[in-house]
């Protein structure tokens, strides 16, 4: 029975000569790529494929604008169509087309396609009929469009440029505005207009339809009439009155303004009424206006006010004058004699009157400096002169100079300042300061005045002087002259001792403490450094030097020494310090030394009597020694039977031997001096040098050193059996 392979098999066998590959994907855009607005478009995606052999494929196509999915299509074909009947500007944007066949996609490049202009907005308002002051509400929508759009909203008056408002809405294709109904507005038309931004360019609508508004009047315009004219003198009254005809006698208002100022109102009323004395300052513009919530109307009428007589002039005898002199004080009118006079004096609490007529003669003091007027009143009106001042002066005191920080002093190399002063005197005060005779700077102030010198020397010799003046006509006062002294500061200190170094303990020292510079006097300090350091000494000298005597010396003063120096330039010189060293007094060490000399002579008696009382126990035959002979041959035999280094001398030859005497000097011996010969200083041990002595050895035949006492040898004296040992 025969099997048939299996449908998969085949079908993979089937496939395996249907081979296909995507050369191109293309899209583009009929009529063109800018189309009109309501022109119809079509978008067209083209497939370009390679094939192994004639077979069918199914094309799965894809449009999408600004990445948006527009349109889809499956299709054996190599092409598909998306038709626009009717572009619109919405439709404008990135075009991109994708296809998808046996398993295999590819995309198209994008293309832009730009709809040129809008749909036609349409505008609609909320009332066809308003009142002055009210607001016409406007709406204006772009149907068929996308956002973000700007809308433009246009107010149309007869004979006068259009009022334009423009709003962007992001998410909405409406958009509303209000306009506000102002005085004389009468037939209003309204129309709008919108844009879209593409590409850096702005893509307009065409204008909507107009829209009509009739505006009707709460009330006329208002009228202003002045009595007894607008040309009038100064004294005549003036009467205004403003007046106007309501539709309706609610929430309205009437104001009289002249250069902005509110001179009356009032509400709920049809007339205004406002009367004054005309003066020369009444002249001038007069605005009457009329409000209703937003409604307003104004009328305005000038007013020209003549004048009556002039201002009147105040003038004085002198304007500067000493104290206790004669003022006179004339007020006057230019050809006019008949009016009130009166002098006053201007206050900070009101105008003090001092005299009701055209002239004031006073004898003056410093109190009546200050500025006064003159009035004249002719039928009610009252003139005022510009006001005069007058300046009264007292004579400026002796001025007194001294220096701004105390004392007449400064240390070298800083500012001197000085300050000049005149307790009495009126103000302003011209102050002028001297060096010697040459002016170094003119001030004016009121009382006082300063100067600084920045160029003060060590041998600046020269003195100081101001003088003061003001308007007064005594003339000049000058100060005293001002000696300044400098002040040189500390330079070097240094500080030396005798004796220097060390010092005896029990001994006088003496302390030097100088400086190179300074003016006197100057404070000098002695101090010891220790844990923390120690004033020692401390005093003031009118000398450039101090010396400091310690009586008696102990070991606590052993340290570092070092001085300061200061005066009243207020620095503090340091010296290097000096190290002092307290040791032991001469006397002292003689002492010590006699204490140990004592002490090696005890010892060396008690090994002599040892050595004696040891002979005496000793066996064995005596023998007499006598002669230089039988001197060296004891000494042979001796050293030939002696015993270790330290041991003492023993044996026949010395025992019936009477000794004599014996000289030790006992000193302190370098452990590495060597052996010397016979009759020179010996460095090992007592017996060890005697041994030597004995057996006639020269110094150098021992090389082991060590410490021992200088034992100098002198040749032995035999006195018929007496051994003489000399040292020395």
């Amino acid at each position: 029975m025969n099997r048939r392979p299996p449908a998969k098999a085949s079908s993979e066998l089937y496939t395996q000569g249907r081979v296909f590959t995507f050369n191109t994907v293309e899209i583009n855009v009929q009529p063109s790529v800018k189309v009109k607005n309501g022109a119809p478009m079509s978008i067209i995606c083209h497939a370009d494929i390679s094939k192994s052999a004639d077979f069918q494929l199914k094309h799965n196509f894809t449009i999408f604008k600004d990445g948006k999915l527009v349109f889809m299509a499956v299709s054996d074909k190599d092409d598909a169509r998306y038709e626009v009947p009717m572009a619109r500007s919405s439709d404008t944007g990135e075009y991109e087309c994708t296809v998808e066949a046996g398993g295999k996609t590819k995309s198209s490049n994008s293309l832009h396609v730009w709809v040129t202009g809008m749909t036609k907005p349409i505008l609609t308002a909320e009332k066809k009929e308003v009142l002055e002051g009210e607001v016409v509400k406007l709406r204006c929508e772009l149907p068929e469009e996308v956002p973000p759009l700007y809308f433009y909203f246009r107010k149309i008056k007869m004979n006068s440029t259009p009022k334009e408002k423009y709003v962007f809405e992001a998410y909405k294709n409406y958009s509303e505005v209000e306009f506000s109904v102002e005085e004389g507005d009468n037939i209003l038309q309204f129309d709008c207009f919108g844009k879209r931004h593409v590409q850096r360019e702005f893509d307009s609508s065409e204008h909507s339809n107009k829209t009509l508004v009739t505006v009707r009047e709460p009330f006329i315009k208002p009228t202003l009439s002045v009595k007894p004219s607008r040309n009038i003198t100064e004294g005549d009254r003036i009467q205004l009155e403003c007046s106007t005809v309501v539709a309706r006698m609610r929430d309205i208002e009437i104001i009289l303004q002249k250069n902005k100022t509110i001179l009356n109102s009032v509400r709920d009323e049809k007339v205004l009424k406002y009367s004054a004395v005309a003066t020369l300052e009444d002249s001038g513009e007069y605005l009457c206006k009329v409000e209703q919530g937003r409604a307003s109307k104004s009328t305005k009428v000038n007013v020209v006010v003549s004048e009556l007589f002039p201002k009147p002039t105040l003038a004085a005898s002198m304007n500067k004058l000493d104290e206790n002199r004669e003022l006179t004080l004339s007020c006057s009118i230019s050809g006019f004699q008949r009016a009130k006079f009166s002098v006053l004096r201007r206050n900070s609490n009101g105008d003090v009157l001092l005299e009701t007529s055209r002239n004031l003669t006073m004898r003056v003091s410093v109190n009546d400096t200050g500025s006064y007027i003159c009035k004249a009143e002719v039928k009610g009106i009252v003139k005022e002169s510009k006001p005069i001042r007058i300046n009264v002066y007292a004579p400026v005191s002796k001025p007194t100079l001294s220096v701004v920080s105390g004392l007449p002093e400064v240390v070298l190399g800083k500012p001197l300042q000085l300050i000049c002063r005149s307790a009495r005197g009126t103000p302003p005060i011209t102050f002028k300061f001297y060096k010697g005779n040459v002016t170094k700077e003119t001030v004016t102030n009121d009382t006082y005045a300063t100067f600084l010198d920045e160029n003060v020397g060590q041998n600046d010799k020269k003195g100081y002087k101001c003088d003061a003046r003001n308007n007064h006509s005594s003339g000049v006062k000058t100060s005293n002259i001002l000696n300044v002294t400098v002040v040189v500061p500390i330079r070097n200190a240094s500080l030396g001792s005798i004796p220097y170094g060390e010092v005896e303990e029990g001994s006088e020292t003496a302390f030097l403490c100088s400086v190179k510079e300074g003016s006197w006097p100057i404070h000098f300090r002695i101090f010891r450094k220790a844990d923390r350091d120690v004033l020692v000494f401390e005093q003031s000298e009118h000398a450039d030097r101090v010396m400091w005597r310690k009586g008696t010396m102990s070991r606590q003063d052993t340290g570092t020494y070092y001085c300061m120096a200061s005066n009243r330039a207020n620095v503090d010189v340091k010296s290097h310090p000096i190290t002092i060293s307290v040791i032991l007094a001469s006397w002292q060490k003689g002492v010590i030394v006699a204490f140990v000399l004592i002490s090696i002579a005890g010892a060396v008696t008690l090994a002599l009597w040892w050595f004696l009382c040891k002979k005496k126990k000793a066996k064995g035959p005596s023998m007499e020694m006598s002669g230089p002979a039988l001197a060296t041959n004891s000494t042979s035999e001796k050293l030939a039977r002696q015993h270790n280094d330290g041991d003492y001398y023993s044996g026949p030859d010395l025992e019936s031997a009477e000794v004599e005497y014996t000289e030790v000097e006992v000193s302190t011996l370098d452990p590495h001096k060597a052996l010397l010969p016979l009759g020179s200083s010996c460095g090992l041990a007592l017996s060890t040098c005697m041994r030597l002595y004995r057996a006639g050895l020269p110094a150098g035949t021992l090389s082991r050193r060590q410490p021992a006492v200088n034992l100098h040898v002198i040749e032995p004296k035999f006195t018929g059996s007496h051994l003489k040992l000399a040292t020395g």
